[in-house]
């Protein structure tokens, strides 16, 4: 599979909010997420 680099920009509450998801799945999941981990997780679907 060939990766692409994109760019994007999303609102800054947005962000908030991925960030606090990505701490629950951590916990949850014992390992370090990050939001941009949840994205790239969503961008496989």
């Amino acid at each position: 599979m060939k990766n692409v680099q994109i760019n994007i920009s999303i609102p800054e509450n947005w962000k908030d909010e991925l960030e606090n998801i990505a701490r629950i799945y951590s916990v949850k999941e014992e390992s370090t997420l990050t939001y941009l981990d949840l994205m790239r997780r969503t961008a496989e679907l």
